[in-house]
Formats: structure tokens, sequence, C-alpha cells
């Protein structure tokens, strides 16, 4: 599949300065010039192998994405038990699917009340379990 950008057609190998020619990239500031830039990006995600110059010109494009979706989808710091809620609602898992992990639905209980902090052991396993750092599930970090 090939995409045209102005006179040029992705697909095909080009420089540098014929990508930003072609489409210059800048500051993203309507859900319009967010869908132009996603669309460019996949036309380049689509293809078999990229140049240097093409890898380069992708990773400009998403640091403008992502400074566009931080502005305007901000992510909640979310830690710890909070956390554990929120993946656990995700996943569409339920207390007792944790069982391996703390064995005793009364510490789950009291884990989820906030009655008891998670322990070092728990927040390795939660985080195998999720396959996610340990580090989301403490506050401090």
């Amino acid at each position: 599949m090939t995409n045209k950008i102005g006179n040029k057609t992705l697909g095909t190998p080009k420089t540098y300065v014929e990508l930003i020619t072609s489409f210059p990239p800048k500051k993203i500031t309507s859900e319009e010039e967010l869908a132009i830039t996603q669309n460019i990006i996949d036309s380049l995600l689509d293809q078999e192998t990229l140049t240097t110059d093409e890898r380069d010109y992708l990773h400009l494009l998403g640091l403008v994405v992502s400074e566009y979706e931080e502005e305007n989808y901000p992510v909640a710091d979310i830690y710890g038990i909070e956390l554990l809620k929120v993946l656990m609602t995700e996943l569409n898992l339920q207390p007792k699917d944790l069982m391996p992990i703390f064995a005793d639905e009364t510490i789950i209980s009291d884990i989820f009340s906030e009655k008891k902090p998670l322990n070092i052991e728990q927040i390795e396993k939660l985080s195998n379990f999720f396959h996610v750092s340990p580090f989301v599930f403490l506050k401090n970090f």
C-alpha cells in the first residue's frame, strides 16, 4: 500500500530532507492534524524495511504525536492499590483471581481496603503477574 504525501509516495525510500519537505513536522494543534500525522506514521510502519532517514523521520513524528497526546490526554499518576484496582478492572479480574499471590482472602480484603500495605514479596508477584515494573506499586517512585 502506498500513500501520497504532497507530491511524494510513501513506500519508496526517501532522504530525510525529502521526507520533511513532503510533510514538515510541526506542533499538532487539532485532532485532524493528529489523524494525518498518525496516518503517515502508520504508512511508514507498514513498510517492510526503513532507511535510517525514514527511521529518524518516524522518530520525530512520534515525538510530535507524543507531545500532543501528553497535553490533551493526560494520564493520571496511579500507583499502588489504585493501580492494582485499575489493572483488575481492565482485565476483568476478581480479587479471588489474585489468590496465588496473596494466598488468603482476608489479606486481599485488607489490602483492597487499605488496612494493610503491599509488602515486597507481594509487589514482586504482582509485577510478574501483570507484567509491569514493581515500581508502579510503590507510591514514592
